[in-house]
């Protein structure tokens, strides 16, 4: 009588594990799709009894009821702050294709922080990213608190525009430079204080590069630091090197200590075009230049007119200030980012 074989014996097992943990997931997916709607269906059904009665109080009175009787004949999870859960979803999502939508996709500890964002743009963003990410809920809400919204480019953009944008992030999975790059970035993760050199900066980023990438984004892959370019015999150091994976672009950093200064952009475009000439690969998009500095002189990047090339100039912290503060300061930037559009009437194209 012949023996299986040692390997194929293992491949075998192996197969049967992968049969068994991918049968595991269809289940979880199956049961957490129907979970969020039945807290949907709920959610919709006391909103209806709500309209039905229209007294005073009548609300939180519903809601009390229906959390004890629920409590009392299916136990735990059924208190009275699950069920203004389910009702804020309903008021959320109102219609049911959307909720078909989302629950085949995210779980619903995910949905839950989501509707606590009341701006609806704002969240279309955080659900689409989520998606196209896979961000577990630990990271959204990460993501919500870091005031990844606020910070990204697109915030400051036209509210068609945004529209638009996250329409085709929707449709097509189609990430654009609005949507991946930000101002300010906080490097507060760095451990570094005051009087620090541009190299201290450059090797506690490269230190802590998972923490960097985490800030920058999941499809940011690094390839180098210091990438030497030789151009007329002369040597040039771009401080960091990285690439898109969405965007299919090289991204060139240049780390700057100080205030943004005009002689940058100049700098920085010797190093784009000397990479679309010789690293460029077929398929790649043109490759885009950040400059991180320490103040970005808004009326210097407007001069240079920055917004039409494929340069991005942005603030980093390494210390953050309290979060109202930070988060008064953002809405001002988008405030004064929006009024300047709308004064110059400019025509933006995603």
């Amino acid at each position: 009588m012949s023996k299986v074989a040692p390997s194929s014996d293992k491949l075998f097992l192996e197969d049967i594990r992968k049969i068994i943990d991918k049968a595991k997931v269809r289940i979880a997916t199956s049961v957490n799709s129907e979970i969020v709607l039945v807290y949907w269906q709920v959610g919709s059904r006391i909103k209806k009894e709500i309209l039905r009665e229209k007294r005073a109080g009548y609300g939180e009175k519903i809601i009390q009821k229906v959390s004890v009787d629920l409590t009392l004949r299916y136990g735990i999870g059924w208190g009275k702050r699950n069920i203004h859960h389910f009702l804020r979803f309903y008021e959320t999502f109102p219609d049911i294709e959307i909720v078909n939508a989302l629950r085949t996709q995210l779980t619903w500890t995910h949905i839950r922080q989501l509707t606590s964002i009341d701006d609806v743009l704002k969240r279309d963003f955080y659900i689409e990213m989520c998606k196209i990410e896979r961000w577990s809920t630990r990271t959204l809400q990460e993501r919500i608190q870091s005031m990844l919204y606020e910070r990204t480019a697109i915030s400051k953009r036209p509210e068609e525009i945004i529209k638009k944008e996250i329409e085709s992030l929707k449709n097509s999975q189609q990430l654009s430079p609005d949507l991946v790059f930000k101002d300010p970035y906080f490097l507060n993760f760095l451990g570094l204080h005051d009087n620090f050199s541009e190299k201290e900066l450059e090797d506690a980023i490269v230190a802590e590069l998972q923490l960097f990438i985490i800030e920058m984004g999941s499809d940011f892959a690094f390839l180098a630091r210091q990438k030497r370019i030789t151009i007329d015999n002369r040597d040039y150091k771009i401080d960091l090197l990285f690439y898109h994976r969405r965007l299919k672009c090289l991204v060139a950093i240049d780390l700057k200590l100080g205030e943004f200064e005009a002689g940058y952009k100049g700098q920085m475009e010797l190093y784009l075009n000397w990479l679309a000439r010789h690293e460029l690969y077929d398929g790649e998009n043109n490759p885009i230049g950040l400059i991180l500095c320490c103040g970005k002189n808004n009326e210097h990047v407007d001069l240079l007119q920055l917004n039409k090339s494929n340069i991005r100039v942005a603030d980093y912290l390494t210390i953050l200030p309290p979060k109202e503060v930070l988060l008064d300061k953002l809405h001002r930037a988008i405030a004064i980012a929006k009024h300047k559009l709308g004064n110059q009437g400019e025509v933006l194209h995603p």
